[in-house]
């Protein structure tokens, strides 16, 4: 009986060992577009305190959100065609 009990009990230890290991689906990183009309120098005050906000949230750039940064550099000609590249 303690034969038939040891037996069991390793192949049922194999088992577990030997049955495959499937992968997660990859999670969703969350992504904002930031569009300036000026320069990043211009714009470090609210650069700073997106990024403050976010982390008091629980978010952190590159870790668990990603953040596109387009700017204008002061030319509004531009404007459009870096929004349409953010969309």
């Amino acid at each position: 009986m303690r034969k038939q009990l040891l037996c069991l009990a390793l192949s049922a230890m194999l088992f577990a060992l030997c049955s495959s290991a499937e992968a997660q689906p990859p999670t969703k990183v969350p992504l904002i577009g930031r569009l300036g009309a000026s320069s990043p120098s211009a714009e470090s005050a609210r650069t700073d305190a997106l990024r403050q906000g976010l982390r008091e949230l629980g978010y952190v750039e590159g870790e668990n959100i990603v953040i596109e940064w387009r700017y204008g550099e002061g030319k509004s000609e531009r404007v459009p065609a870096l929004a349409a590249e953010l969309v």
